[in-house]
């Protein structure tokens, strides 16, 4: 098993410059089920997420080409109504091919999701639209089996604003008969991303607040596009530099897109500067305690909570964490209480009593973003901390370990004895 061995205690400094959003890449990579037409993505992150959707586009008769510039997408032969099992049951984002499947060919076949167990996380905002928009569907076999001679625009309302199901709309709507009224959307950057994807090939979509309007296509071509900074390594990378004490410089990351997690970075006495190329923090001190709530964007990213949380471990004060977009969000608490930290869970929110220092320890990253956050106060601790299970950093993180050892991170990728 490989873990990674961190000697922590040392401030991070330096510039790092951050990839293409992880988030972003997966939903554009499957928007070109909906064309024949070559989709050239540019700025594609080189992470196992990523390697899995093009493997699954791969089964379903789509070539993908890497260089160093990005991906081309084409087709390679019969487009297969069917997804390929192992690779949806891997990452949940690879059930977004089911609305695309059905508004190219008028069925398809795909499995029931997995990825990080954040909780629940349900389909059924995907399958009520789909039925919206005319889809006949049934859950059997573990899997879902859906058919539509042509899509049909809706008008659809969602209780909250699912990314995914939104995205999933999107897409199938694109192609749809008439147009389609989506109310309560999520507007998260990386969705709005999909649109900037999706009006390229062709489609007509507007947006006024959380408000969509989708003018369906008869079809959509081909498009080439840059993906959008990922906010969320720029925000881990940032809370590392702020957690040891240091001073680190995301470059090409975007201001405009963390509003609300640099200004909690600057409640708690972190100077915070930005311009249109890069984002710089920097640590002023024990950081001062501070309350937050994560809610869909422009609100806290639930996806920077457990970063956060780990930065707060070395507050001077407690801190309260409340988490409303995933129940289990919390697994990393565990970990953080094996480094030192004191906390305390009562139902959906964290109670953080800061402490002056963390200590190495033997942890397991539980999932992407809890594992970035054990990454993190292993950076703080004084010590040695081990984390095991990586294949939860691979998938959200590309070349960590580089990257950190460019800001004078003392970390090793090492083969467990």
């Amino acid at each position: 098993m490989e873990i990674l061995q961190i000697e922590g205690g040392s401030p991070l400094e330096g510039r790092v410059v951050i990839g293409g959003a992880k988030n972003a890449a997966l939903p554009a990579c499957i928007a070109s089920l909906l064309t024949d037409e070559p989709i050239i993505l540019r700025r594609v992150p080189r992470l196992r997420d990523v390697s899995m959707i093009l493997f699954t586009l791969g089964t379903m008769g789509k070539r993908a080409v890497r260089d160093d510039r990005g991906v081309i997408i084409s087709s390679s032969g019969r487009l297969s109504h069917e997804a390929n099992a192992y690779a949806v049951q891997q990452m949940r984002a690879s059930f977004l091919v089911l609305g695309p499947l059905i508004a190219r060919l008028g069925r398809a076949v795909v499995p029931l999701p997995g990825g990080c167990r954040l909780g629940a996380r349900p389909i059924d905002l995907h399958l009520m639209a789909l039925r919206a928009l005319g889809a006949s569907i049934e859950e059997r076999c573990g899997a879902v089996h859906a058919r539509a001679e042509r899509l049909r625009g809706a008008r659809i309302e969602f209780p909250f604003p699912s990314v995914g199901a939104t995205e999933q709309v999107l897409m199938a709507a694109s192609l749809a008969e008439g147009e389609t009224v989506l109310e309560n959307a999520s507007i998260e950057p990386e969705v709005i991303d999909l649109i900037a994807l999706l009006r390229r090939m062709g489609a007509e979509i507007e947006v006024v607040e959380r408000t969509m309007r989708i003018s369906g296509r008869e079809r959509l071509g081909g498009a080439e596009h840059r993906l959008i900074p990922d906010r969320h390594e720029a925000g881990t990378f940032l809370l590392a530099g702020a957690a040891t004490g240091g001073s680190v410089t995301a470059v090409g990351a975007d201001a405009s897109t963390l509003g609300a997690f640099l200004d909690a970075l600057r409640e708690t006495g972190a100077s915070v500067e930005s311009d249109a190329e890069s984002i710089r923090v920097e640590a002023a001190g024990r950081p001062c305690p501070v309350d937050l709530v994560t809610s869909p964007h422009p609100g806290f990213p639930t996806d920077l909570q457990p970063q956060f949380a780990a930065y707060l471990s070395l507050a001077s004060g407690r801190s309260h964490v409340r988490e409303t977009i995933f129940e289990s969000r919390f697994a990393y608490a565990e970990g953080l209480c094996v480094l030192g930290t004191r906390v305390l869970r009562d139902g959906d929110t964290l109670s953080i009593e800061g402490v002056d220092t963390l200590h190495g320890g033997r942890v397991q990253a539980p999932d992407i973003r809890g594992g970035a956050a054990l990454v993190i106060a292993g950076l703080a601790a004084r010590g040695v901390t081990t984390i095991g299970q990586l294949v939860h950093l691979d998938r959200g993180y590309g070349d960590l370990v580089q990257k950190l050892e460019g800001l004078g991170a003392s970390i090793e990728r090492r083969t467990d004895a």
